[in-house]
């Protein structure tokens, strides 16, 4: 059994991937449908059926014919006595799709009426069925039923001719032999208001209830029969009965399910057609359920009413007089027990053993200093010096009670007299121990100096004068004494790891990009006033990559200006720029005529480096050029006739040369796109007069050297420049004449 269901599975799969094997495996997989077949093998055939009839890719046609080769078993699968409920569904689910499909066959095919009467028998069991199946049953019957609603009602004619749903009582004959349009509408109507039933009593089964509102959207839409029913029912509907029930949290899922299909229903009606005499009703049923939803479940999340003894207790609550807040006790931190302690011990503040007991590091680390700072922020001052003096006293206790350890030898100034230097412990009061006060000295006056921080004391230790070596007879444990660190100096970065790392962040400059949004409306520039990069979008993100482009590198790499020089100098010519201007030309052909912007601004900001790279001398290799022919060949790779940003390319770039403006010569060898270099050359004369005498010249070169764009090079030659054909002749020692007539001599 498992094999076979193996090799069924392999077959749904080609089937799948390829429609027009659903034939050829139904025909194959019919013996298993009849009621004598393992259980599981008809469960499977069923679905296999019920999903190659609801396949959007097999074509109408095919899709008859298979409704036609399977329609006695699908009777058989839906008439069986004792029928197996997952069958049974997957059988009403086929019939659902088959129903319509076969009622556009009987339309044009009046003499076969064994399919419709196989079609009628299966409608009438799936109807005597409908009240007492069980629940998953139920639902398929809706949705059977909402098929044969639409089949056999009018439409507006909004729905395209190609969809399933389009098959409606207008394209039904008056005269058909074996359908009756008065007979179908009156069956339709009359299966819509069962169908309403279930609203209209106020049905508590969810499931009914969700599935019958789901199958209403396009009957409202596509069938305008069915508006003024279904809006009734719905407007009549009340999803929050259960709510006078006990709230138990099975009936609160199902309120909150009927009432947010309902809504959704509300919500749809409104939005197809809101100038609707009944919109106003919608509305407003939409509102109130909307009211009663929040006031129903948001009851748990209001505050408790006061006991009955607390109300008695507190009076009038307007005449309530409110006292001033009791003043906190101050904070009285506890002295340490004798014997060894924690560093935790020591900066605790609270004797609540289960507070001291909590591991902090379980809190992330962002929301405990979001605490640390509210907390910080909110905090008594006198409460914080309190905390820190008795911090201080525990530290000062710790230190007194601490074994007494060998001084470390302090060099001593010599204006230090012997008493100072040596002070006797026997005369060292050891409550003041730490502070290095003597009991009998009433002159003492602490001296209070800012405490050095780390940077001052390696500060002093850099500037001291170097150590003398030890001599022979030392401590050994002067020999542990650490001398200053140092930190190693870095490696060396030989050119081929550079061009490593400024691959590396070429690709990480280029990876925001992605997830950047593409804005389809662009906003319009605020002027030379702007800031070039003001927000965190893509047109932003890429003014800063032309910019780390074309001037990140600027003034280091005069050394190397051609791949020659680069050769002899054994250092690679590709640099972090050229990485970033590589990365950049592939990133504008990649939708170059949605990224026509990109180009333009990237030719300014190179034309823009280089004019200040010949400003200050630097005698650094320039790019606008290079940059712009590059990028005027990537587009004459792919261009058309219709692709007019050509145009704005090359009127919106600072710059123009002759050889630039010579690429658009190889557009006159293809006869479809003559007419867009000549465009774009006569708008170059027409509207930048700096750039036109050099746009003449190559129209001039074009009639010269192309027959098939000659006509319209001599009209725009005889406008703007008059006589050039006498010039060109009497350059060629040629008698004046007209164009066609010079060329020919």
């Amino acid at each position: 059994m498992s094999e076979q269901i193996q090799q069924l599975s392999a077959a749904r799969k080609m089937a799948l991937e390829n429609p027009g094997y659903f034939k050829q495996i139904i025909q194959g997989i019919l013996p298993l449908t009849a009621p004598s077949a393992p259980v599981e093998l008809r469960r499977w055939a069923a679905d296999f059926i019920a999903e190659a009839l609801a396949c959007p890719a097999l074509r109408t046609p095919d899709k008859g014919d298979l409704t036609l080769a399977i329609i006695d078993a699908l009777r058989s699968l839906v008439e069986a006595p004792d029928q197996d409920p997952l069958v049974l569904k997957a059988g009403i689910m086929a019939a659902a799709s088959a129903y319509p499909v076969i009622v556009r066959w009987i339309i044009g095919n009046a003499y076969h009426p064994a399919a419709w009467e196989a079609m009628s028998a299966i409608k009438s069991k799936i109807l005597s069925v409908w009240e007492g199946a069980l629940t998953p049953v139920k639902l398929c019957c809706i949705k059977f039923v909402q098929r044969v609603i639409l089949a056999q009602t009018a439409s507006n004619g909004t729905e395209p001719k190609h969809s399933g749903l389009d098959v409606n009582l207008t394209m039904i004959p008056p005269n058909h032999n074996l359908l009756d349009p008065r007979l179908l509408e009156a069956e339709a109507i009359g299966l819509l208001d069962r169908m309403l039933g279930g609203l209209q009593d106020n049905s508590s089964d969810a499931l009914i209830v969700d599935a019958t509102l789901n199958t209403l959207a396009i009957l409202v839409r596509t069938r305008p029969a069915t508006f003024s029913r279904i809006t009734n029912a719905v407007l009549n509907f009340n999803p929050l009965k259960l709510a006078n029930s006990p709230m138990t949290p099975k009936n609160k899922v199902l309120v909150k399910s009927m009432t947010k299909t309902t809504q959704m229903l509300l919500k749809h009606l409104l939005m197809r057609d809101s100038h609707n005499p009944l919109a106003p009703r919608l509305s407003q049923h939409f509102d109130r359920l909307q009211r009663s939803r929040l006031e129903i479940f948001d009851e748990a999340n209001r505050k408790r009413a006061l006991p009955e003894q607390a109300a008695a207790g507190y009076g009038d609550v307007k005449r309530q007089k409110t006292e001033a807040a009791a003043p906190q006790p101050p904070l009285r931190i506890q002295p340490l027990a004798p014997g060894p302690h924690t560093l935790a011990e020591v900066f605790s503040l609270t004797n609540n053993t289960g507070l001291q007991g909590f591991d902090v590091t379980l809190v992330p680390a962002p929301l405990t200093a979001r605490i640390n700072v509210r907390t910080l922020a909110s905090l008594d001052q006198g409460q914080l010096d309190l905390a820190i003096n008795g911090v201080r006293d525990r530290l000062i206790a710790l230190y007194a009670a601490a074994p007494a350890v060998a001084p470390v030898p302090v060099p001593v100034p010599a204006t230090a007299t012997a008493q100072q230097a040596s002070v006797n412990a026997e005369t060292v009061n050891a409550e003041t121990v730490a502070l290095g006060v003597e009991e009998d000295d009433d002159a003492y006056e602490p001296d209070f100096y800012a405490a050095e921080d780390t940077e001052q004391i390696l500060n002093k230790l850099d500037n001291a004068p170097p150590e003398e070596p030890p001599e022979q007879n030392a401590e050994p444990d002067s020999a542990l004494a650490l001398g200053p660190f140092r930190l190693p100096p870095p490696p060396v970065l030989n050119p081929d790891t550079a061009v490593k790392v400024s691959q590396i962040t070429a690709m990480r400059i280029f990876g925001p990009l992605s997830g950047l949004e593409d804005p389809l409306v662009r906003k319009p520039k605020a002027g030379l006033n702007r800031l070039a990069a003001n927000s965190h979008d893509r047109d932003s993100w890429l003014t800063l990559i032309t910019r780390l482009a074309t001037r990140s590198t600027m003034g280091l790499e005069d050394d190397i200006k051609t791949e020659a020089d680069a050769t002899a100098l054994g250092r690679p010519q590709m640099s972090l720029g050229n990485l970033i201007r590589e990365m950049l030309f592939n990133y504008v052909l990649e939708d170059w005529r949605r990224r026509i912007e990109v180009a333009v601004a990237w030719c300014c900001e190179e034309w823009y480096n280089d004019q200040l790279t010949k400003r200050e001398g630097l005698g650094a290799p320039l790019n606008y050029e290079r940059c712009a022919l590059r990028l005027m060949d990537g587009f004459l790779s792919y261009i058309t006739a219709q692709d007019k940003v050509l145009t704005r390319f090359l009127s919106e770039i600072p710059q123009l040369s002759r050889e630039l403006l010579g690429r658009l010569k190889g557009l006159c060898s293809d006869p479809t796109t003559v007419q867009l270099a000549m465009t774009s050359l006569l708008y170059l004369v027409m509207m930048k007069p700096p750039a036109r005498e050099l746009a003449l010249d190559t129209v001039y070169e074009i009639w010269v050297e192309y027959e098939d764009a000659r006509p319209l090079a001599e009209k725009y030659l005889h406008r703007w420049r008059p006589g050039f054909a006498e010039a060109h002749a009497a350059a060629n020692g040629a008698p004046g004449g007209n164009g066609s007539q010079a060329m020919t001599a």
